[in-house]
């Protein structure tokens, strides 16, 4: 593992909200201080965040509060998503100026880029923001990869700080991991919850994991076993975390799971699981059953 900055566990928080959509910023509060309890950051507005349906008013609301509630005690990551790119930049630099100290972008998703428009607009992106940039590669939702050699160059330009994965290939794992070595300014975090550990023991800087949200604890004690080597306690808790997860993804939709995430972190007073239109809640029966595994 190199030395950045960027390290440790970041859970890809849910975005709480009412019966009619508001934020809900007393939830907010509630679970950045759970995540500070517990010594993990949030990534704000991520998939696992529905980001591409909150507001940008929202979004900022949503910055400032959790900065706040943070008030220092961990770092704090926003997910940046959308397809106008003056848009993306405009919400970059608010957020960055209410205290975000990442940025996390995804790529924009409605036409099918090249490999070189994929590297210029992260460079674009990296060079029109002040805060820190890091990729978020995520082909289950953007339908595009972006390519182990566009990262390499990437890596390389100084507002670029690290690379969020969550591609299912462990070829290309290693590999990013491998760009990541034995640097100090770019950063490999693992979007893999299932190769958790094994990520790290490949020497990978952190991991982000939407389980996270309900035993942010586990993963945490799953990353220092790794980082200690202890790579049987780290393994147990990577079994034993997949367990948890199956709770709430198992023959369910991406979307589908993110509420019934929300279901179980109701069950300790975290949220409730309403949900950003287009998303929906599911049936109170399904409800039940989910709360009832969680006991």
């Amino acid at each position: 593992m190199n030395k950045s900055k960027y390290c440790g566990v970041v859970v890809p928080m849910v975005t709480p909200v009412t019966q009619d959509g508001r934020l809900d910023v007393e939830a907010i509060k509630r679970i950045i201080n759970f995540f500070a309890d517990n010594k993990v950051s949030p990534l704000l507005m991520g998939t696992t965040g529905e980001g591409n349906s909150v507001s940008q008013g929202d979004g900022q609301v949503f910055v400032d509060t959790a900065v706040k509630a943070a008030n220092g005690r961990i770092l704090i990551y926003a997910g940046l998503t959308g397809n106008c790119f003056s848009e993306q930049v405009r919400q970059a630099e608010i957020y960055t100026a209410l205290g975000a100290d990442v940025i996390v972008a995804t790529l924009p998703t409605y036409y099918a880029l090249t490999d070189e428009q994929m590297y210029e607009y992260y460079k674009t992106l990296a060079d029109c923001i002040t805060g820190p940039l890091m990729l978020y590669n995520i082909l289950a939702t953007t339908h595009m990869s972006i390519p182990v050699g566009i990262i390499r160059r990437l890596a390389d330009h100084p507002n670029i700080v690290g690379l969020k994965d969550s591609e299912r290939d462990l070829d290309r794992m290693a590999q990013c991991i491998e760009i990541a070595k034995g640097r100090d300014d770019f950063a490999y975090f693992c979007g893999w919850a299932a190769q958790s550990a094994h990520s790290l023991e490949l020497g990978g800087n952190g991991i982000v994991p939407s389980t996270g949200n309900y035993v942010p604890e586990m993963f945490q004690q799953l990353f220092d076993a790794a980082v200690k080597g202890d790579m049987e306690t780290a393994n147990r808790l990577q079994d034993e975390t997949n367990e948890i997860a199956k709770i709430y993804q198992k023959d369910r939709t991406l979307g589908q799971s993110l509420t019934a995430l929300k279901v179980m972190m109701q069950t300790k007073g975290l949220c409730e699981p309403w949900m950003l239109m287009p998303l929906t809640r599911l049936s109170a029966e399904e409800e039940k059953a989910i709360a009832l595994k969680c006991k």
